[in-house]
């Protein structure tokens, strides 16, 4: 861990925020801590090898004052986001907190239980499900419901139910329409980087402690266990459409394109209680998150959100979600569900008013605020997403990357860009001299700035390294939001010491063994080292006999194309396999049987020799 403390310009900017945020305002400690039954002790899960999956004894460094090299709003939310165990939600429906990133669900039915979002990881759904046991009996699993199709919300299911019990119909798994090709498409086609990222933004490999992580705002970490996905077995297509599942009626609202491209919230009649995914919690939300996705919308997001408070807010009593702790009470729920829609309707049109008056992205950034009733209600606050980069996101969306500035159209890459910089300003020590100056000052925004370009010219040496990470500690120390926090601080750790590499992987065996088979050739295509192809002209049939298909598939000018078609001639070869079969042999397995080649044996290798997977441990902070 490092040693830097909180400057004194940090220490002054987090006095100042005492006396400016409603510190007093103790509500969600309260709602927080409302029906608690038991926590898991020790707060540890391990793997079946011993591994540490989760560990949220790691954070009891929290329960004390906030020191000054933790910004005090985000180390309130911190507080919240950590506490871990079982919680009535109402008689009947009940959360386990504190296991992972996402909160898990049990709605107890006539006879079983039926789980909302189980989690990343097999091993802390499987904790989570015993905790509930503990307390409630051993009730039988009889549905999963994933909320949305990021992997926090469906990752562990294997720790619930197993895809024997799916297939004999004892168990329902039900998600919104979509929810397989955006789920498998978000951890295959980008995720190696997303994983890579994903590392920075959930500060996985830094040490816990008042100068390291302590948290990440949405939850606290990512767990590290194996991830699973089983398909749903009910898709629901369409707002108002309601199902009974053991004796348990559920009325659904479809909500697509807001925090995930398939996404739905849903209203238990008998408990009076509204499920909201991931599109009210306790926070601002991401627009686009820092891992790396696509941007998202939050007008369709604000509308969703004024549709749920006309279609339920006048029959319910609670409102949960997949993250934090819930709501309860009439007007409570309709200032929650409100504040939240305020919150990104207003980042949407003023963006979009900036915009037409000609103003960047980066400029808007600096301009927007909020209204004071926004700016002081704690479930508004940027602890994951920021009203930064959720500016910044709103103006990629209408208007792209390039702010029409022509100077800007085309400018040097970051290592060229960087050496002329450094020529420019006097040569590298007059680049530390200004840095130095700017990190005393408190202007670390600048040092950071000038010390990348340090870098990316080449000048890396300890010294640069160690004011680099200095002034990104500072810029962690300062930050409410809590990726930022977790950002700053793992590019000062890979400053001061190794690559940490991708922590945890999503691209589990069962997630690509969803792919559809138009989403292998995608991948593949995706993998293709386009220069070291050019002279490749290939052409081969593949019949998938699990499929009862067959695809046409050509390498030509560096592209990989596949058509749906019959075998026919042409092809230099053609082979007949499993689907599965194909993805073995492309994860190394070149022994084991089931892949019969008829043609020119050597067509598949050479196109398999031109496929270059991605690097999980490429650089961030250097060349």
């Amino acid at each position: 861990m490092n040693s830097t403390s909180a400057s004194h310009s940090v220490e002054k900017a987090h006095e100042a925020l005492l006396d400016s945020l409603p510190f007093d305002d103790d509500g969600d400690v309260a709602a927080a801590d409302r029906g608690f039954l038991g926590a898991l002790v020790p707060g540890v899960v391990r793997a079946a090898d011993g591994r540490v999956v989760w560990d949220n004894d790691s954070y009891g460094f929290l329960d004390a004052p906030a020191p000054t090299t933790v910004h005090p709003s985000l180390w309130r939310q911190s507080q919240l986001v950590a506490r871990q165990g079982l919680y009535e939600v109402v008689e009947g429906i009940y959360q386990v907190r504190g296991l992972d990133l996402s909160n898990i669900t049990f709605v107890e039915g006539d006879s079983g239980v039926i789980v909302i979002d189980p989690l990343i990881s097999t091993e802390t759904a499987a904790a989570a499900l015993a905790l509930y046991r503990e307390h409630r009996g051993d009730r039988a699993v009889v549905a999963v419901i994933y909320t949305h199709s990021h992997i926090d919300h469906f990752g562990g299911v294997f720790g619930v139910t197993t895809q024997a019990d799916v297939d004999a119909g004892r168990v329902l798994i039900v998600a919104p329409e979509g929810f397989v090709e955006h789920a498998v498409a978000e951890n295959v086609y980008a995720g190696t980087a997303m994983a890579r990222r994903a590392g920075y933004m959930y500060g996985a490999a830094l040490e816990r402690g008042p100068r390291g992580a302590v948290g990440a705002g949405l939850g606290q970490t990512t767990s590290t266990g194996e991830v699973g996905l089983i398909v749903p077995t009910l898709d629901i297509t369409t707002t108002g459409e309601r199902h009974t599942i053991d004796g348990v009626e559920i009325e659904f609202q479809m909500a697509p394109g807001t925090e995930a491209p398939a996404e739905m919230h849903f209203y238990f009649p008998r408990y009076r209680a509204l499920c909201m995914a991931e599109n009210a919690t306790h926070t601002l939300h991401n627009l686009l998150t820092l891992r790396g996705a696509l941007v998202r919308d939050p007008h369709i997001w604000s509308t969703y959100l004024t549709e749920a408070i006309e279609t339920f807010a006048g029959r319910t009593d609670t409102v949960f979600a997949s993250h934090h702790w819930p709501t309860w009470g009439a007007d409570d729920i309709v200032r929650f569900l409100s504040t939240q829609r305020d919150l990104y309707a207003y980042l949407h049109d003023q963006t979009l008013r900036y915009l037409n008056r000609g103003y960047t992205g980066a400029e808007i950034a600096e301009l927007i605020e909020l209204p004071p009733a926004i700016e002081n209600a704690w479930n508004a606050r940027g602890y994951y997403g920021s009203i930064s980069h959720n500016v910044k996101a709103i103006y990629q969306r209408y208007m792209g990357w390039f702010d029409g500035n022509p100077a800007r159209l085309w400018p040097h890459p970051p290592e060229a860009l960087a050496t002329r910089y450094v020529d420019a300003i006097g040569g590298i020590d007059r680049v530390v001299e200004i840095a130095r100056a700017a990190v005393e000052s408190g202007d670390f925004r600048w040092a950071a700035t000038l010390l990348d370009h340090a870098v990316f010219a080449g000048f890396d040496s300890d010294e640069v390294r160690h004011l680099y990470a200095e002034a990104l500690e500072q810029l962690a120390y300062g930050a409410e939001n809590g990726t930022w926090r977790n950002f700053f601080l793992s590019g000062a750790t890979e400053l001061r010491g190794e690559n940490f590499g991708t922590p945890t992987s999503t691209s589990a065996p069962t997630i690509l063994a969803q792919l559809t088979a138009d989403q292998l050739w995608d991948s593949l295509a995706i993998s293709v080292n386009g220069p070291a192809a050019w002279h490749l002209d290939l052409a081969l049939d593949v019949s998938f006999t699990d499929l009862d298909v067959n695809y046409r598939v050509t390498l030509k000018n560096g592209v990989l194309i596949a058509i749906e078609k019959p075998a026919s001639d042409g092809a230099e070869a053609t082979v007949r396999t499993t689907k599965g079969r194909l993805l073995a042999l492309l994860g190394g397995d070149v022994t084991s049987p089931g892949v019969d080649i008829t043609g020119d044996a050597t067509v598949l290798p050479t196109l398999f020799g031109v496929l270059e997977p991605g690097d999980p441990s490429f650089a961030i902070m250097t060349p």
